[in-house]
């Protein structure tokens, strides 16, 4: 559904967040082993993520990966999906027609535009502080 570069923003988000609700910065190796992905591409995904204001970044001896508590509750995962895959998600065509609409449809159309808009909801209602709640208490996991 979403590409591997968000994939794996959006868990590295929810393990920052986790982090951040316990005063702790993380650095990015520490992320890549967490959400199992690779230490440059994980610092690629980081890169593009503070760029758009979703975490935050300190350098030094202190420094890591944060997000201010009083944030992550207003963080959303419509937020990192856009950041990183763009709004096709939101507004794409469920085979990929690059024109795809109510006059003009694709065969999958009518069934496709319900799971899209359900999608969205999901996306735009959940944020981080509630994924990284569940992180904490043991709930949710972020790999198996």
């Amino acid at each position: 559904m979403f590409s591997k570069s968000c994939n794996y923003a959006i868990k590295a988000c929810i393990f920052i967040a986790k982090q951040s609700l316990e005063d702790k910065k993380v650095g990015f190796i520490d992320i890549s082993k967490e959400i199992d992905s690779p230490q440059a591409f994980t610092a690629k995904i980081l890169q593009l993520v503070v760029k758009e204001g979703i975490i935050d970044s300190a350098k030094g001896v202190n420094g890591g990966f944060y997000i201010p508590k009083k944030r992550i509750s207003n963080i959303y995962l419509s937020q990192i999906v856009s950041a990183i895959d763009g709004d096709a998600v939101f507004k794409g065509c469920g085979i990929g027609l690059s024109h795809c609409s109510e006059d003009h449809p694709c065969p999958v159309h009518d069934k496709f535009k319900d799971i899209r808009n359900a999608l969205s909801n999901m996306l735009e209602t959940t944020n981080l502080e509630e994924l990284a709640l569940g992180i904490k208490s043991g709930e949710t996991f972020l790999k198996y």
